[in-house]
């Protein structure tokens, strides 16, 4: 699948067999299927949705040969492929590419707080060793790393670090992304998804698409491309009483959580993470019924 690479993508989950022994491979060609049928635009496996750090090096070429021969060259297919070391992001980034993955999505090392000069040679050795792009991956709620504008503006300079995933609450870095990087680097919204839209994003990785991949397609599609506001409001607040239950701490549980309510289990998330509590479970099915996801879920069991 050629580039460039826009509209909603999902930061898929990662299916787990019952009691969490073993990746449910099954399941997760499923959730491609499912992701593609719905319209949406591409997939990320093993980003922080995919509990990444909770597989093993062997689940992990086996959820991206899944992914990748599940899709079939219908939609792009970026690996995150983050680590702390940079000889490992080298090593399963080679291997993504290998696998036939369109490009990857990086993290910074999320624990040695590297400095600017250690950062920008991070991304250069990576990009060095690999021939498909390179989505930065800017979070610093979880990797301790806040890559302000001017400093993506810097690791822009690397040619293949094209694509940006921002997601911290400040909106109006997209529009300083924007500004300082130009067609050099774009933007992905991380969270905020329907504002981001009108700042310059070109894509948005949700982790809401994962449950809802058509209404999230359809609402960053209207706003960003078809720059229709009526449209794309209204389906963001159809979509935004979902927001709450698949974003912070629990983005993981909740979304399989909403699975499990839909009818087509993921397993529940590896420890630490626990299920998400069975006194919330009401008040989730509450929202995904009044959303018609409940009732979507039915009608495509039965097809």
């Amino acid at each position: 699948m050629p580039e460039p690479f826009r509209g909603c993508y999902t930061v898929l989950v990662t299916p787990f067999t019952e009691g969490g022994d073993a990746v449910d491979l099954k399941a997760l060609e499923r959730l491609v299927e499912f992701q593609v049928a719905e319209g949406i635009r591409g997939l990320i496996p093993l980003g922080s949705t995919g509990e990444f750090l909770s597989v093993s090096r062997e689940e992990r070429t086996a959820i991206v040969e899944t992914v990748v021969k599940a899709a079939r060259g219908r939609v792009p297919v970026l690996v995150g492929t983050g680590a702390e070391d940079t000889r490992e992001v080298v090593r399963t980034s080679k291997e993504a590419e290998s696998l036939g993955a369109d490009g990857v999505m990086i993290i910074p090392p999320f624990y040695s707080v590297p400095t600017e000069d250690e950062l920008f040679h991070h991304y250069r050795v990576v990009a060095d060793a690999i021939g498909i792009p390179i989505m930065v991956y800017n979070n610093p709620a979880t990797a301790n790393v806040d890559m302000a504008p001017r400093m993506l503006a810097r690791i822009a300079q690397i040619p293949n670090c094209r694509y940006v995933k921002e997601s911290t609450l400040e909106v109006t870095r997209v529009r300083d992304i924007v500004a300082l990087c130009g067609d050099r680097m774009e933007v992905f919204a991380g969270v905020l998804g329907y504002e981001s839209a009108w700042l310059g994003a070109i894509g948005w990785v949700a982790v809401c698409s994962n449950l809802a991949p058509r209404l999230s397609t359809e609402m960053f599609h209207a706003a960003a491309f078809d720059k229709d506001m009526d449209r794309s409001l209204a389906l963001y607040r159809r979509l935004a009483p979902l927001l709450p239950w698949v974003g912070g701490p629990r983005y993981v549980s909740g979304t399989k959580a909403g699975f499990r309510l839909m009818g087509m289990p993921m397993g529940d998330p590896r420890p630490p993470r626990l299920p998400l509590p069975a006194a919330d479970i009401p008040a989730l099915a509450d929202v995904m019924q009044h959303m018609g996801l409940l009732s979507q879920a039915a009608r495509l069991a039965a097809e």
